[in-house]
């Protein structure tokens, strides 16, 4: 049941997020735009509240409410960035807009480091949730699936602090190829 209801709830985000993209740019109606812009973390809510009255009415928590509470924090933390994401492509499509040339060099890196804070605050969210459950739940042979989660965070974490790394150590160079018989420094 759960597993549909995350589902749902990531179909749900998608959803909003194009109808009110497509309302601020196909429509022109900004206002009913940001509207259905903030529907996004209310789905978030949603999720949570339905993860939460499931294990409170005795069910046993099983990997779909981990899942659950790492999608909320994953959602909360990068949700943002995924909507500018989606509008500079809409507004490209559809207003002229354009989108960004990709970084690299040392901007990649800040923003590889931007990530790994952005991924700590998921983690940090996702873990809060799953103690919250626990804590809410109390019967800790019931919620013991969810610490498995700690694990899988860490190594979400640890993963994504290694990529910027990586690229602290060997910045990431542009793709842009020099014209023919350029002068090299």
């Amino acid at each position: 049941m759960i597993f549909g209801i995350i589902v749902a709830c990531e179909i749900g985000f998608w959803v909003a997020i194009g109808a009110g993209l497509a309302a601020r740019y196909l429509l022109k109606a900004p206002r009913l735009g940001v509207v259905l812009l903030a529907l996004a973390p209310v789905i978030d809510l949603v999720l949570l509240i339905a993860t939460g009255l499931h294990l409170k009415s005795g069910a046993n928590a099983s990997w779909e409410h981990g899942l659950a509470a790492v999608y909320i924090g994953f959602s909360v933390a990068y949700g943002h960035r995924l909507i500018a994401w989606a509008d500079a492509r809409f507004a490209k499509r559809f207003a002229g807009g354009s989108i960004p040339a990709p970084l690299t060099g040392w901007a990649y890196t800040r923003k590889c480091w931007g990530d790994v804070a952005r991924t700590l605050l998921g983690v940090a969210i996702a873990a809060g949730i799953l103690l919250g459950l626990t804590w809410w739940v109390g019967d800790a042979t019931r919620t013991a699936e969810l610490q498995n989660w700690f694990g899988i965070l860490l190594i979400v974490l640890g993963i994504d602090t290694i990529w910027a790394v990586g690229y602290t150590l060997w910045p990431k160079k542009s793709t842009a190829t020099q014209p023919a018989g350029a002068a090299q420094r």
